[in-house]
């Protein structure tokens, strides 16, 4: 939904012949020599490790791990956090890739019959029984408030995410206490809305990937505060919790108006 956005941007770098250099790591010794007038930090966010007993056990994978490094992932999985990176890792891994290999587009047929749309608008509403689209996997989405999974996901697509999760067996957990990671897999303590603690489970998974938010990524910003030089943050660096990218082009916007 982006696309148009990130392609006028790409557009704009172009045109304004804005000196843009990727794979560059840069130190704050280094822009304090070249004696820029202004910085702006806009770093991103890095992924919040929870403290969970059995953190660094093998099995465990973070987010990045299986979506940027291809990390191999097992057939049956515990997914910790549902927010919207969590139920967009537990969608990717319900997808058969042996199918439909990574980056090629689901037919329009495809579609029709997994959301039981009929295009000969047959029936009432033009709508069909949905066709069966197993996951290749078994999969458990967790959190650890008590209401709706996924209810802080957006109003007009939130329920398409519950709903094609739902159709693919996803099973949706709340009130999870995470206890612990072991062998057998992850230990888990099923609590209700008022905090009363129930069932105690264990699901046994090869894998746990942690999708529980992430925190600002700062380093440069703290590097260039000890050396006493003032700079902006903007976007994720300055605010992790429900990243926003309007909220960021705001605030680049604004900054860059301001200096």
């Amino acid at each position: 939904e982006f696309y148009e956005t990130l392609r006028y941007f790409q557009r704009q770098i172009d045109v304004l012949e804005i000196d843009l250099r990727l794979g560059t790591r840069v130190g704050a010794d280094e822009l304090i020599e070249q004696g820029f007038d202004d910085v702006i930090i806009a770093t991103g966010v890095k992924p919040r490790t929870p403290k969970i007993e059995g953190i660094d056990h093998p099995k465990v994978l973070g987010y990045l791990d299986v979506l940027r490094h291809n990390k191999p992932v097992g057939k049956s999985v515990a997914v910790i956090g549902a927010g919207g990176i969590g139920f967009d890792v537990s969608e990717f891994l319900t997808h058969d890739f042996g199918k439909h290999p990574e980056g090629e587009q689901v037919s329009v047929a495809e579609w029709q019959a997994e959301w039981g749309v009929n295009p000969a608008f047959e029936g009432p509403g033009g709508l069909a029984e949905r066709a069966q689209t197993p996951s290749p996997r078994k999969i458990y989405l967790m959190q650890r408030k008590t209401g709706k999974v996924g209810g802080g996901l957006g109003k007009t697509s939130g329920w398409v995410h519950r709903s094609s999760l739902k159709h693919r067996d996803v099973e949706m957990l709340r009130g999870c206490r995470y206890d612990l990671i072991d062998d057998q897999g992850l230990h888990i303590t099923l609590t209700d809305k008022d905090g009363k603690t129930g069932e105690t489970r264990v699901l046994a998974v090869d894998n746990v990937i942690i999708c529980a938010g992430q925190e600002s990524y700062r380093e440069l910003f703290d590097q260039l505060a000890d050396k006493g030089v003032k700079a902006h943050l903007i976007g994720g660096a300055d605010v992790a919790e429900e990243l926003d990218a309007k909220r960021a082009i705001r605030q680049g916007t604004e900054i860059a108006a301001a200096i």
